[in-house]
Order: structure tokens, then C-alpha cells, then sequence
């Protein structure tokens, strides 16, 4: 599905002389590395804000008329990004994308992405421990046994704010700041009682347009919206394209969505040449710099052999 506007419609925004192949700054990212998570101010021009809280508003309806949502009307809907036109446009956003590829480098994809519409609690919140890493058997595999060797990062997500979550109570995501450097987090005894969240607990308030980014080892949870707000979000991981997608996208190769995918938006969606491609090498073991985003930061002079995962 495509966005409704009409064939050959293409909505642009300003976001003046940005073009998402920005380095991000060495405070940025070394403050990323340390507290696990950056909230970035104003991502989202306002028009850009509201045209994607439409469409958000749109897929919510189609869903909540096939029974999709809960009894409360939430929905946590995966695999959201071919449902309209902004959607994938996402995946190259101006202001967020250069903490994907400067943090996670050029041989990445989307392998999970998720669209959330959390209306208020219908009832008050019942005793709840949410906190977790993001990544299942990442948590598990990893060969390290010491408890003091942080597991590797493998992903990270960009959750854009759609609404009003400038004071807390409104379901906004709780992080522990450093916590994405622990390989585990203590569980209460009782988890059928309330008990307070871990200490260092921060709910991230942000403001309509903003954005965060966060490493997916952070420690992090759910909290219950409490206000008269429905909380709007979308959130787009980023993960090597080695590691298996982990959402399902249904997309179109023949359609309308997928023929206005730039070549780097096609990498970041899945699409390769062959199996070593995904390795981010050619059949002779060489680099393969025809790989979109490779091929595109190494044009504008921004590969860094100083960074790992830029060389």
C-alpha cells in the first residue's frame, strides 16, 4: 500500500541544504557511546510532523477496522514502512540518518520497525516489569561469558515523536542512561507487586517533532499513558545486513512504493546482489564499493579508516 494522494505524488519538506550524509559530531557520538541514547531536538519540520501523524492516523483506522488493535485501542503494528510514501522516506531522513550509518556504518539495513498508537489506560496500571535489551538471542549467543565484557551493540533504533510527550505520565520510553554497557539488570523478587523502577531511571519527555536514537543493549521499558494523550510513535532499527531481518516487510516489487526507492533506501529495505553481498564483499573476498551507501559515502569523501565500521 502506498500513500493515498495519487500516482506519481511526492510530498517534500525543507529541510534546507541537509542531505542525511552529514558527519555527526565526535560530542554526539561520544556521548551516544557512554550514555547509550541521544535525544535529538526538533528531527521533524512541522508539516513533515503532521503529514506522518495523518498517515499514522490512516493505518490506525485500516487496522482498528480489521480488529487489529487491542481492547484499548493500542497498536503495535511491525513492518509498518511500505503502508505510505513517508513512511520509507524515513529511512534516509535528512537529520536522523547520519547517526545510523556515522554510528553504525555503511553495511546496514532495516530489519525491524514498528509503528505504536498508545491511547490513554483505560484502567489504572497493574503491577508490570517491562525492562529489557532489545535484540532476544543477541542477549544469549554472544559468546561471552564475562559478566564486566559488554556484549556487541549489533543494532540501534530512531523513534520519531509524533505527539505531545513533553511531560511524563504520557507513555513515553523509560532508559536507564550507561545501562546499554550491562549484560544484565536485577529483577525484583515479586514481580506481581508495583516496585519502582531501577535507579538512574529516565522517561524520555520530547516535544512533537523530536527524536531519540538508542543502542538496543540499552535498558529499557514501556510506561503507561496516564494522560488524555495518544501517544504516536515510530521507531526504525537498523541492524547489519548479515543478521536476519527480524519483521516482515510485504513489499511490492512491482508497485508504486518500491520504484520510488532510491538505491540506498533499496539497501536499507533488504536488497543485495548475492549472499557475500550482505557480507559487504564481492565472490573475490574484495569490499564491494558498488553497495549503495558504500558506493555514496565514499563519493562525497566519507569513509574513515579511523572508524571501524566506516573503513
Amino acid at each position: 500500500m502506498v500513500s493515498p494522494h495519487g500516482e506519481g505524488y511526492v510530498e517534500v519538506f525543507d529541510y534546507g541544504d541537509r542531505t542525511g550524509y552529514e558527519p555527526i559530531s565526535d560530542t554526539d557520538r561520544k556521548e551516544f557511546h557512554e550514555q547509550g541514547f541521544l535525544l535529538l531536538r526538533n528531527v521533524l519540520t512541522e508539516d513533515h510532523r503532521a503529514a506522518l501523524e495523518a498517515a499514522v492516523d490512516r493505518v490506525y483506522a485500516e487496522e482498528q477496522a480489521k480488529g487489529n488493535t487491542t481492547k484499548d485501542g493500542t497498536l503495535h503494528l511491525l513492518g509498518f514502512l511500505e503502508r505510505d510514501e513517508l513512511f520509507g522516506d524515513l529511512l534516509t531522513h535528512p537529520i536522523a540518518f547520519p547517526y545510523m550509518w556515522g554510528l553504525a556504518g555503511w553495511n546496514i539495513y532495516t530489519h525491524h520497525n514498528h509503528l505504536d498508537v498508545t491511547p490513554p489506560a483505560a484502567e489504572p496500571e497493574k503491577p508490570y516489569w517491562g525492562w529489557h535489551q532489545d535484540g532476544y538471542r543477541q542477549n544469549s549467543d554472544p559468546e561471552t561469558m564475562d559478566p564486566n565484557l559488554p556484549r556487541p551493540m549489533f543494532s540501534l533504533k530512531v523513534a520519531y515523536v509524533l505527539s505531545d510527550l513533553s511531560e511524563k505520565g504520557r507513555g513515553a520510553t523509560k532508559v536507564i542512561p550507561g545501562s546499554h554497557l550491562w549484560n544484565s539488570l536485577p529483577r525484583p523478587a515479586d514481580t506481581s507487586v508495583h516496585n519502582p523502577d531501577p535507579e538512574g531511571t529516565v522517561e524520555i519527555t520530547a516535544n512533537p517533532g523530536d527524536a531519540f536514537i538508542f543502542d538496543r543493549r540499552q535498558w529499557h521499558s514501556r510506561s503507561t499513558n496516564l494522560s488524555t494523550i495518544t501517544r504516536k510513535m515510530l521507531f526504525v532499527g537498523y541492524t547489519y545486513r548479515w543478521i536476519r531481518p527480524l519483521d516482515e516487510l510485504h513489499i511490492d516489487k512491482d508497485g508504486e512504493w518500491w520504484a520510488n526507492r532510491t538505491p540506498v533506501q533499496r539497501q536499507l529495505c533488504g536488497e543485495g546482489t548475492h549472499t557475500a553481498n550482505y557480507w559487504g564483499i564481492n565472490w573475490d573476498g574484495y569490499i564491494d564499493d558498488e553497495i549503495p551507501l558504500r558506493k555514496e559515502l565514499k563519493q562525497r569523501g566519507l569513509l574513515d579508516r579511523s572508524i571501524p565500521w566506516l573503513r
